[in-house]
């Protein structure tokens, strides 16, 4: 069962709504963990156990982050004292804080890379004549494990710098952790953003139940028309990429890219759409990133959520150790202003990258995929006041038509071949593939029929590119600050339910699905 399934979409998500109305409101966030917990069962059945262990875990430990502090008791004592006691206190949270993150972490690590760390070492082990000393281990991965990691990991963080009290309501820290609408894809949630409205059962209203189901829709039109569409493409190319080069290494990048798009905000739509209903507010994940003017931005604008999570919990604490300030105040004074505070953050920055491609998998490209991210964003804050001062010089008006074009299009070239990368089955097809794009470009793979030999015929095309353009048209609306949803609630009741069924009967037909389709699944599910 997935959020494109007919099993969740005609049966399950009326049966909870249905459900949750019915139920008095204090019992209503019992409905929603029930289905999350049914939703898990479906995907991952007993592998629920690791969920159990991380959320009963989280529940202690962050209980006993907050009594710890409580019962610090400086009564009659002296200033030494005083200063002695709260250092053993801070001492003691700290380890408690480690130990509760140990956990979090070392599930999802033994979990999901362990078979990779093995994997390499024995191969490292081979080149120098060891023979193989650990065992190819593997183990079946609980469905979104990533995120519910990372979710919990916050949690303890927040409490442990006292942003957040510690919850003592089991079944809230639980449905925080499992809300079956952000389990499979995310976003990561905040406790602070997400937990109160979760168990605050607030009735069903019409603009909350008709803004979600517009926005499941308009997720499921991106899925099911682009995503859904261009997999059978991705996959013959990426599959078999030996057999292909030039031209068409440049469009399965290109295609690529607009189905990971397409199927992550797609979902992130029917997640928000799905949180809508239930009167709760889920964080936005994307906002139009292919606006942007460059890789920063551009990561300011995808996966947003994780963004802002590597940058609190990963950026800013690496930035603040000692060994980097200090490194930082070496840089500034022998590099100057501008290229020591480069170096400054650089440290920081590599530990926001490399954990960005760890944690979206196990080989060796996604660690490729961080690194390139790395360095393109270096340079861009290495080069940027130069960029500026030679713009003056030749008298380059930055903000002119034909400047952002440029930018736009460079922005596009750096991120069609970063997931290139990323979709490889690994770096040497990556790499390989890279290499075709010269060694083997053609402009006659255009038109002479190679496009239609790769699983799509010309109807399948017009509905990818027809769904690009509402997409697209949708973007420079949003990018204009507009709201399509509060327009269309002008409308008179016979114009809306017009257009809402006009909607549902486009997905319908052309949405890519049974005989001829390569079953589909959420990409990010797989992360």
């Amino acid at each position: 069962m997935t959020y494109t399934s007919i099993l969740y979409l005609i049966i399950f998500l009326p049966g909870v709504i249905l459900l949750y109305q019915l139920a008095p409101v204090r019992h209503r966030y019992k409905v929603l963990l029930g289905a999350s917990w049914l939703f898990f069962l479906s995907l991952s059945g007993t592998l629920i156990v690791y969920l159990l262990i991380s959320t009963l875990s989280v529940h202690h430990i962050g209980l006993w982050l907050s009594s710890c502090k409580k019962e610090l008791d400086l009564t009659g004592a002296s200033p030494e004292e005083k200063k002695a006691l709260k250092a053993a206190c801070a001492g003691k949270r700290r380890r408690i804080l480690w130990f509760g993150m140990g956990i979090q972490l070392g599930m999802l690590v033994v979990l999901k890379y362990s078979g990779f760390f093995s994997d390499n070492i024995n191969h490292i082990l081979k080149a120098v004549s060891y023979p193989n000393l650990l065992p190819a281990m593997r183990f079946a991965l609980p469905i979104g494990i990533s995120f519910y990691t990372l979710q919990a990991v916050s949690y303890l963080a927040d409490v442990y710098f006292e942003k957040i009290p510690a919850d003592d309501h089991l079944g809230r820290l639980a449905l925080y952790l499992t809300f079956f609408p952000i389990l499979m894809e995310g976003p990561i949630c905040r406790y602070s953003q997400t937990a109160c409205a979760l168990t605050a059962g607030k009735p069903l209203e019409y603009k909350n139940v008709t803004y979600g189901f517009q926005r499941i829709l308009w997720g499921l039109f991106k899925k099911l028309v682009i995503a859904d569409r261009l997999n059978l493409l991705v996959e013959t190319v990426f599959g078999s990429y030996n057999q292909y080069g030039g031209i068409i290494v440049i469009v399965s990048a290109i295609l690529y890219t607009f189905q990971l798009y397409a199927d992550f905000s797609g979902c992130i739509d029917m997640t928000i759409g799905t949180g809508e209903i239930f009167g709760i507010s889920i964080p936005e994940n994307f906002r139009q990133p292919f606006f942007s003017k460059n890789p920063s931005e551009f990561w300011r604008r995808w996966h947003i959520t994780l963004g802002t999570w590597l940058k609190d919990y990963i950026f800013y604490p690496i930035s603040l150790t000692a060994p980097v300030k200090k490194f930082g105040k070496n840089s500034r004074a022998k590099l100057g202003k501008h290229l020591g505070q480069v170096a400054a953050t650089s440290p920081a920055l590599f530990g926001v990258w490399i954990c960005n491609g760890f944690w979206h998998g196990t080989g060796w490209h996604y660690l490729f995929f961080g690194m390139y991210y790395f360095v393109l964003i270096l340079l861009e804050n290495i080069t940027e006041p130069y960029v500026v001062k030679a713009a003056e010089t030749l008298k380059i008006n930055r903000s002119s038509l034909i400047y952002r074009i440029f930018q736009s299009v460079k922005l596009l070239i750096i991120v069609f071949t970063g997931e290139l990368f990323f979709r490889a089955e690994t770096l040497t097809a990556g790499f390989s593939m890279f290499r075709s794009i010269f060694t083997g470009f053609q402009f006659s793979s255009l038109t002479d029929g190679s496009l239609l030999q790769l699983g799509l015929a010309l109807p399948d095309y017009a509905a990818v590119f027809l769904g690009f353009l509402a997409v697209l048209a949708v973007g420079v609306i949003h990018e204009r600050g507009i709201s399509i949803r509060d327009q269309l609630s002008g409308y008179k009741l016979p114009v809306r339910w017009s257009l809402y069924y006009g909607a549902i009967l486009l997905v319908i037909v052309l949405g890519a699905y049974g005989d001829g389709y390569l079953p589909a699944k959420l990409i990010y599910a797989g992360f």
